[in-house]
Parts: structure tokens; sequence; C-alpha cells
């Protein structure tokens, strides 16, 4: 056989070892379900159903990232602007626990809206009634920080309605691609308790925060013991001295001069009266009698963290006894656990190659306890040595990244999954097929995003081995003119967010004059550089000859015969070439984000499309590209610039 002018000595190979991967895959058929183990009537979830069920999903707006994002960045903006009640004699500054329980709300509210939509709306009843309380309402007409808190809050309340009817009309798709047919759980399911480790890790969570709730009580009850019997006196603050670690209030009161620490010395100016209590050596000023920031601290991470367990493990355990009380529609389905991250990856019994994900959630087996007897365990001691020596083997392929793929399996799932839902599915247990194990959800059911890449299965080096000839080559068609790839929305965000800490840095960093942190800022200015001008303006263009890529600093010509390999990973892209380093442009924007809200990562459309290219000359460009659109790196003119900033900044200071 020819090969083509145009492919290089090396790419030949290269294509071949990809190729066979891939096809091995194709041909790699799924784990067959024995039929005993499949109900009466049970039918296939086919990809039209599937992409129907994934159809109904929220709206961008109602996303978890950006509603929780907006409300807490509102929030954050109403406490800053709020207006700080000084520390007085009359009003001290003491123990706060109706502030410290609103607190844990308005945490607790914030980590619900990702995970509990229905406790998240009582979670936001309960702030806005807070808000109520304290004047929020009237203060929203006069104040632009609660008014966009108010907006921020409605909007999330509106966002979680939006989820749960999206939840129910992916059930009622789920039923409807289920038919009539309904059966009970298998024998173990029905043993399998839910919550367990949840209860365990609230009840010590919550007992930390018994315990700096005691604390902080002893605190407070000392101080009130011993300011009972002491004698209140009037001084004058005369001096103030500003630490790193605390500030130090000097007060003259009965000719004795008395040091304080303080938390808030802008409420005690120079020559101002404050009342302290003494009592031979000790003292402390009435308007800020104690410290319990710590333990309240502790109180809040307990509390939050407590709580939020407790309530995984109420709605798990109640979500797993709905399953139990009735017969449940069934659905064939195929199923893989993630190579990377432990999930249990739902597919349509149609899509024997598992490319389309349809939802996702973590699994644990369940055993029937009824099954288990004395000889079972005696061959299980027997065969004790073996297995642990498999087991030894399998942890050291594990920490070597040596272990095979987890294959696809046929599965019958239990239960109308939507998200939120706890199900249980029966699939083959190992590679043969020679054993049949029931699992049962231990999170909550995820729709796929609908670019998701974590069920792919990938080679030893991390590369995918499904190739762009199937995703990228749809969206290409020859053409003579060069194509162009360059940053998009969200990569230009995450440059201007790097660009704004950039711009804080150097104003810190000047602010305490020549230090060591200069060292640091010289350090950590030249990545930041180089990571802020690849975000806002990375380039990649593919003529007749090669690539041009554009990076912070420079724009490299890499000939089509140098390229071996294009990937994607951790937001990068990266060009591998047969002699040399490889070309790496990062970050080139936020695929994670990207991914949650529902969209198909700019980057890894990218690299999908080179890749398509690599294999496939055929889709290559005709054309020489111009000068001016080969890019230009905006790195040299965005030092100058910093220059330019630092130097306003020292004129400023």
């Amino acid at each position: 056989m020819l090969v083509p002018a145009v492919l290089p000595r090396r790419e030949p190979a290269a294509v071949r070892h990809l190729t066979r991967g891939h096809n091995a895959r194709v041909n790699r058929q799924p784990v067959p379900l024995p039929a005993e183990h499949i109900p009466s009537g049970a039918l296939p979830w086919r990809t039209a159903d599937a992409q129907r069920w994934l159809a109904a999903a929220p709206g961008w707006w109602a996303h978890p990232a950006v509603t929780a994002t907006v409300l807490a960045g509102s929030l954050v903006w109403d406490v800053v602007a709020a207006p700080v009640p000084p520390c007085t004699s009359a009003d001290p500054c003491g123990a706060d626990w109706p502030g410290l329980g609103a607190a844990v709300v308005l945490v607790l509210t914030l980590y619900w809206v990702w995970r509990q939509p229905r406790l998240a709306l009582a979670g936001l009843g309960g702030t806005l009634a807070v808000f109520a309380v304290e004047g929020g309402f009237s203060a929203a007409f006069r104040e632009p920080s609660a008014l966009a808190f108010l907006t921020a809050a409605a909007c999330t309340a509106a966002g979680l309605v939006h989820r749960l009817a999206v939840t129910g009309r992916q059930r009622a798709r789920a039923l409807a691609a289920a038919g009539t047919v309904a059966h009970p759980l298998p024998a173990a399911a029905r043993t399998f308790r839910r919550g367990r480790f949840s209860f365990l890790l609230a009840a010590l969570l919550l007992a930390v925060a018994a315990f700096g709730c005691l604390r902080a009580g002893q605190v407070v009850d000392a101080y009130e013991e011993r300011a009972a019997g002491a004698t209140r006196l009037t001084g004058r603050v005369t001096g103030l001295e500003r630490g790193d670690d605390a500030d130090v209030l000097t007060v003259e009161a009965d000719g004795r001069t008395h040091r304080f620490e303080t938390a808030y010395p802008e409420d005690f100016p120079l020559d101002s009266r404050v009342d302290i209590v003494v009592e031979g050596d000790w003292a402390a000023l009435v308007a800020e009698p104690y410290d319990i920031f710590g333990w309240e601290l502790l109180v809040l991470a307990g509390s939050v963290a407590g709580l939020a367990f407790l309530a995984n493990g109420v709605d798990g355990r109640t979500r797993a006894k709905r399953l139990r009380r009735a017969s449940l529609p069934v659905l064939r389905v195929l199923v893989r656990e993630g190579h990377e991250d432990g999930r249990t990856w739902v597919f349509a019994a149609d899509d024997p190659e598992g490319l389309r994900p349809v939802l996702s959630f973590h699994s644990l087996h369940a055993f029937d306890d009824r099954e288990e007897n004395d000889d079972e365990d005696e061959s299980e001691s027997e065969d004790g040595g073996t297995e642990a020596a498999v087991g030894l083997d399998k942890v050291r392929e594990i920490l070597k990244g040596e272990d095979a793929a987890p294959p696809l399996r046929e599965a019958v799932l239990y239960g109308a999954p939507c998200a939120g839902a706890e199900v249980v599915f029966v699939a083959p247990d190992g590679p043969d097929g020679d054993e049949v194990s029931v699992e049962c959800s231990v999170t909550a059911v995820k729709p796929a995003a609908p670019a998701s890449k974590a069920h792919r299965q990938r080679d030893g080096e991390g590369r995918d081995l499904r190739q762009p000839c199937e995703e990228g080559a749809v969206a290409l068609t020859p053409t003579a003119a060069p194509r162009l790839w360059r940053a998009h929305g969200f990569s230009r965000a995450v440059g201007l967010v790097l660009l704004v800490l950039q711009g804080g840095g150097i104003w810190a960093a000047l602010d305490d004059g020549p230090s060591w942190s200069w060292i640091w800022l010289s350090v950590g200015l030249v990545w930041l550089l180089t990571a802020v001008a690849t975000a806002l303006t990375w380039r990649i263009t593919a003529d007749r000859g090669g690539l041009w890529i554009t990076g912070a600093w420079r724009v490299r010509r890499v000939p089509w015969e140098a390229v071996i390999g294009v990937r994607h990973s951790e937001d990068r892209i990266r060009v591998d070439r047969a002699e040399g380093s490889p070309v790496v442009l990062s970050p080139t924007g936020w695929a994670w984000l990207e991914r949650r809200l529902g969209r198909a990562p700019h980057a890894v459309r990218t690299t999908e499309e080179l890749r398509a290219l690599l294999l496939r000359p055929e889709l290559r460009p005709l054309e020489e590209a111009p000068a001016g659109r080969q890019g230009m790196p905006v790195g040299p003119p965005l030092t100058a610039l910093s220059v330019l900033w630092g130097a306003a900044v020292l004129l400023l200071l």
C-alpha cells in the first residue's frame, strides 16, 4: 500500500497504533448479563429515549454553578457594605448566638443549592426571614447591595423551582421508556442500608460543634463571674500600637496604665473615654470583654458540616426506603465503572461502545446475608492467601497507572432515574461475567454533561482511544482557506480574572515598600503574565504546511510531518513533536465549568478537530496562512502595561 506523500515517515506508525487500539475497543462487546437475571418484560433504554431524558435538563441560568455563585457574591457584597455597630459599654461585642445560627443557615443554603434543592428553598426562606427582621426589605430601596441580594435570592429560588420541575419531567420520561413492567428489588438490595457513614460523620462533627459551644460558654461564664466582683473604672485612651498579630490599646485609669488587645481599634479613638473592669492584675474592656472568635468559628464549621452530612444521610435513607416499598420500573442498560473517579456511568442499551453517557452515580455492592454459610467462609479462608496476593498485584497496578480500564457491562436498572434519585442495578461482576452482583447507589443520580469525557477509555499514557475521525471530523469539511481556532469566552474570562489578580498583587507588593515579597512578586509575575497572555489570545492556525501556534511570547511553526499527537488535559492544549519539546498552551479555558453548564469545552473540541486533521490529511487546508492570520503574541505589550501599572502605583502611594 502506498503512503500519501503528505504523510510523514513517522506518522503511519502512530496512526496504526491509535487505530489498532480503537478497533480493539470497537470489537470488544459488553460483558453479557445472564438471562436468568433479566426480569421478564424488561425493556432496553434506547438512545433516542435516553437523549430525550437528557434533553429535559435545566437551563444554564438554573445551574448551581451560576445561582450559587451569584447568591454568594451578592451576600458577600451585602455583608461588607452593611455598617458594623461599634462596640460600646452599653452594647458590648460578646457572643452572638443568633447571628451565628443565621450564618450556619446561610452557608448551608449555599451548599444545598448544589445538593438539596428542597432544603435550599427552606434555607433561602429562613435567610429572607432574617433579612426582613433586620430591616433589609426597606433598605433594599436605598442600598444597592441589599437590592442585589434580594434579586439574587429571587433568581436562585426560581432556579431551584425550575430544577425540581425538570426532575419531574425526567422521571416521567424514564417511566415512559420502561413501560408498564415493574419488579421488586433483588433480595440483596432490600437489606442494603444507606446513610450509616453520613450519620457517623454527622455525629462526630456535631459533637465538635457542641464542644465549641461548651468552651465558648465557659469563657463567657468565667468573665461574667469575675467581672461581677471586679471594680468598674472609666479610663482614657492614650495610645494604640498596631501589630501584625493584634492591635494593643493603652488606657489610663485611676493612675494606672492598662494594655488591652482589641479587634476593633477604630471604635476607640485617642482621648476617648472607655469603661474597664479591674481585679488585681486582671483587667478587661467592658466593650470587648472576651474573645471567643476561635470557638465560634469551630461551632460554625462543625455545625455546617455536621448538618450537611445529617441531611444527606436522612435524604439517602428516605429515598432508599422509598425504593423498597413497591415494585419498580426496570430498564436494560449498559454500565461502566469510571477508571479515574470510580463513578458508575450508565449508557443506553444500544450504545455498545459507551460513547454517550446518560447518567452517573457512586455505588456499593449489596450482599444477601441469607446466602452466607460456614462452607463459604471455609473456602474463602482457604483461598485467602491467593486472593491477598492478587489484591496486592492489583494495588501495584493501580498505583503505577497500569491497571486495565473497567469493561462495559450489560445491566438491569431498577427505579425511575432522575436528578437526585436513588437507583439499584444488577450487572456481571468482573470481565468474564462469571458472577453477578447487585449494586446500590450511595450518591444521588447525576445526569451526564453532553460533552463529558469521564467515561472514555484511555490508554496507559492517558490518551483518549476514541479517534477524532468519529467526532472531530464530523464538523470538518475540505476547505482551501486556513483553519483558525482562538481563545473564546471562558478562556478570556479566566484571563481577565488572572489579570485582576496580577494587578492586585503588584499593588499589594509595592504598598508594603521594599521587602522579601518583591522576590515572590518577580517569580509569580512571570507565570501570571504567561497565563494571562495565553488565556486572552491563544491561537492555532492550520494551513497546508502545518500549524502556527500563538502563545504568550512567540509564534511557533510546527510542520505536519513533525506533529505526532495533540492532547487536551488540565485546561491545556499540547502538541507533541517528533523532535524537541512539545508546544503547550495553558490555560485555554475552564473545561470543568463548561461541562457543568452543559456546554462542550471549546479547547477539547479544538483538540479533536486538530487530531482529525492530523489523521486525515484530505481534510487539511490547501493554502498557506498569510502573515495576518498567523497570530501575534501579547506577552511583551502586557509586560509593558504591567510596568506602567507598577509605576502608577508607586506614584499614587
